[in-house]
């Protein structure tokens, strides 16, 4: 329970400095991993990212107390971290569908986001197929996006660039450039970095020898693996996959997530390949 324990510290830090500058990096050392792992188990886990959960809960607390107070709408403002009027109304609006004016008078209905409780299924009634292997340093060879952090548009970007990467012939060669001993295309997220708002997407493919012309390179540390079996129709397949790694599996084992990025692994031909989920662990 380790994990559930880390990561529920982390989120009552956030509740208790709601009103306070706090970075993802004061949040991730509660839970004692690196900010890069603390957003991704925390988007697995709950749909949303590190920042706009900070939003969703202080606009839920700058809309009760507008309710209940008398307090003026600039001071409550600013004491919810926006620095002007317009830029809290903005996005007040954007959260609760009215005005601060309106929430004020009582009118339309306001959007509550509730405190976090990370709860964790561990019944196991769905059976998880893996193994655990260990696998030496390797070359990853592959094309590179740059997307904004843990956003819904991430959902949409991401399968747009692997449509890309088939049309334009990126995934026939990097096929054909698969000699490593990962054998399949990679889909491998880098780099998060929510403070900047982005993140690294790569298509990849293992590769031993010098970097083709048009491709970046990526290294991989040496790291031992559980390799999980996704069963079921993809996209929706994998997402599912994820959340009970990270909701039953780590819990229920005595494992943690380690300091590498981990990769989806897809074997056979696109656009309806198999799936496995790699998960670097210590």
């Amino acid at each position: 329970m380790a994990l559930v324990e880390s990561l529920q510290k982390a989120i009552d830090f956030m509740e208790e400095h709601l009103l306070d500058n706090i970075t993802i990096e004061d949040i991730a050392k509660q839970a004692n991993v690196s900010p890069f792992h603390f957003q991704r188990t925390f988007m697995i886990l709950t749909d949303i990212s590190v920042g706009e959960y900070l939003r969703r809960r202080r606009l839920t607390l700058a809309a009760q107390e507008l309710s209940s107070t008398n307090s003026k709408i600039i001071d409550i403002a600013y004491k919810y971290g926006y620095d002007t009027p317009e830029s809290f109304s903005k996005a007040f609006r954007k959260q609760h569908g009215v005005t601060p004016s309106d929430a004020r008078k009582g009118n339309g209905k306001l959007q509550s986001y509730n405190r976090l409780l990370i709860q964790v299924n561990l019944r196991g009634a769905e059976p998880m197929k893996y193994k655990i292997v260990e696998q030496d340093a390797f070359q990853v060879i592959g094309i590179k996006e740059t997307f904004a952090c843990a956003t819904k548009d991430t959902d949409a970007v991401i399968p747009k660039l692997w449509s890309r990467a088939n049309s334009d012939g990126t995934i026939d060669s990097l096929a054909q450039l698969n000699n490593g001993q990962i054998k399949g295309l990679l889909g491998i997220t880098d780099n998060n970095k929510e403070t900047e708002n982005f993140m690294d997407y790569w298509i990849a493919a293992a590769h031993d020898g010098d970097v083709p012309d048009g491709f970046s390179s990526l290294n991989i540390s040496a790291a031992k693996w559980a390799v999980f079996e996704v069963q079921g129709p993809i996209p929706e397949a994998i997402v599912n996959t994820w959340k009970q790694i990270f909701s039953e599996w780590f819990p229920s084992n005595g494992y943690e997530y380690a300091e590498i990025p981990s990769l989806e692994v897809y074997i056979g031909s696109y656009p309806n390949p198999s799936c496995e989920i790699w998960v670097p662990i210590k």
